[in-house]
């Protein structure tokens, strides 16, 4: 009779499982319309690697959205329409190129989800009718909707990935933050009555492609793969 693996315990949705969002401050995202404020605090979500400003808008609601390096509390910020200035989110098509921009709209509206990390930035390469083309912090080009907004400058919290945890304690809190299991063990380090995938010092001795139909306590590895492994080259 073997054991629950983790996929199994992780399904049920337990506590131990999930995220901590009731310490979730906000998703971050862009409000609709032209808007101009002013940045009023500063705040740290364990959801997010970025920090977070508290903008004030004139019309008198508040919102937060990652803050860029550089902006200070007091400082003016313009949504929509305005000057291309560090923390101003405007979209692509009055933004020149080789400006450094973070928290894109993959679609005009949905306010703003490629390129988030802290310390990261896309350029602007290029510009093609209605489509421009980004470059992202990994080298891929990207294109998207010219009407999809931006904000200027470099996502706040660079280097964050230089200081070393130290010790274990620390790593346990950092995933804790997000509701991910430490330390993760893999399952062919576990004996056959605990994982499919244990009991051969530390390989398989099987394909691990499984079907989609699997039951639970099977389902771990390459689930309904196509295909496994390298590609030849033409």
């Amino acid at each position: 009779m073997g054991k629950r693996i983790g996929t199994q315990r992780r399904g049920r949705g337990a506590a131990r499982y999930t995220a901590p969002s009731h310490r979730f401050k906000s998703e971050a995202k862009y409000k609709p319309g032209n808007l101009e404020g002013v940045v009023t605090d500063f705040e740290k979500d364990a959801s997010k690697t970025t920090v977070m400003m508290k903008i004030a808008w004139k019309d008198g609601t508040d919102s937060y959205y990652l803050a860029p390096e550089g902006v200070f509390t007091e400082q003016g910020v313009v949504q929509g329409t305005g000057p291309v200035n560090i923390g101003n989110i405007l979209p692509l098509a009055s933004i020149p190129e080789g400006t450094p921009i973070f928290n894109i709209e993959n679609v005009p509206g949905d306010g703003g989800k490629t390129i988030r990390s802290s310390g990261t930035n896309g350029i602007i390469i290029n510009r093609v009718g209605d489509k421009v083309n980004v470059k992202l912090p990994s080298k891929k080009i990207m294109v998207f909707n010219a009407q999809c907004r931006a904000t200027v400058g470099i996502a706040a919290g660079g280097g964050r990935l230089e200081k070393p945890l130290l010790k274990a304690g620390n790593a346990v809190k950092k995933n804790r933050a997000r509701g991910h299991r430490y330390p993760h063990v893999r399952g062919v380090a576990m004996n056959p009555v605990n994982h499919p995938h244990g009991g051969k010092e530390h390989h398989t001795g099987k394909p691990t492609t499984v079907s989609r139909n699997a039951p639970p306590g099977q389902k771990v590895g390459h689930i309904a793969a196509r295909r496994v492994g390298r590609k030849k080259r033409k």
